[in-house]
């Protein structure tokens, strides 16, 4: 990507807030918007972006932007384009970090100015940490890079966001439609979060805390959770989700079904079929 071009990240969150710290590391110029103070000062500090804006009128950074990253929730992000589009230049294009995209990215296609061009985009490098001051810990290395293009997208826009993927340092980058994407979060993601919270609320044992070991720390890291986040990921997702759960749920019966039958050989065959399964999500 050209070095001259000027990106505006707009909400310096925890991704929002990588995405300005890579791209300013790597020669760009960054500008930021947040409604958090904090987090433009923060990001300012840490000469992530050069200039920053938290509250007032966005059009004079908006009028600099040749690209705009959106690092919002998809309630906050159809709220902004509906106040704020409009001042967006044509020529420039623009993605977003939002972990579901039907409900997303049309009625952003459709409020956006002629000449405007929004190719989602889906960064699957989330951490149960959240803010900007966390955005240091994320590692875009090993993680997947999600671009979900519509019919109204260009090939050119595409490129872009495969460039801007393999400039922020992800190796694996796929294409889905919305609708695929969506499918397939509710099961590697959002499927994983409602177990490990449910495990947790499940039963009040903290004072088992000293005594867990590591299978029962990697299943519930991640239900260290920001609650307003994915409580809007699950709603706006969940007709997949709904359909996922009754699937695990049916699974974890035939487990408990072989557990009161003492049927040691319907077990093995579960463990068996899960490590042949689990074998193709192991990281070479």
């Amino acid at each position: 990507m050209d070095r001259s071009k000027t990106f505006l990240i707009v909400g310096l969150g925890l991704l929002g807030g990588k995405y300005a710290q890579v791209l300013s590391g790597k020669g760009y110029r960054v500008l930021g918007i947040d409604t958090d103070p904090d987090a433009v000062a923060y990001a300012r500090r840490r000469d992530y972006i050069v200039e920053g804006l938290a509250g007032g009128d966005p059009a004079p950074l908006l009028a600099q932007a040749d690209y705009v990253i959106f690092g919002l929730y998809p309630t906050a992000l159809l709220q902004w384009v509906e106040a704020c589009g409009h001042l967006l230049r044509p020529g420039t294009l623009v993605t977003d970090v939002s972990g579901v995209k039907r409900g997303v990215v049309e009625p952003v296609q459709d409020r956006l100015p002629q000449g405007v061009e929004f190719i989602a985009s889906h960064p699957m490098a989330g951490r149960e940490t959240s803010g900007i001051t966390h955005s240091a810990e994320v590692d875009f290395a090993p993680a997947n890079f999600i671009i979900t293009p519509t019919a109204r997208n260009t090939p050119a826009a595409v490129d872009w966001c495969r460039d801007l993927a393999q400039t922020l340092g992800f190796a694996r980058i796929s294409v889905l439609s919305p609708a695929e994407h969506d499918r397939m979060i509710g099961y590697v993601s959002q499927l994983c979060h409602a177990i490990a919270v449910s495990l947790m609320c499940a039963s009040d044992n903290t004072e088992l805390a000293r005594y867990t070991g590591d299978s029962f720390r990697d299943l519930t890291r991640i239900a260290r959770i920001n609650d307003k986040m994915w409580a809007e990921l699950f709603l706006w997702n969940k007709d997949n989700l709904i359909g996922e759960i009754d699937m695990f749920s049916a699974a974890l019966g035939s487990l408990r079904e072989k557990l009161a039958a003492d049927d040691r050989e319907g077990l093995e065959e579960m463990f068996r079929l899960s490590t042949r399964r689990r074998q193709a999500f192991d990281k070479k």
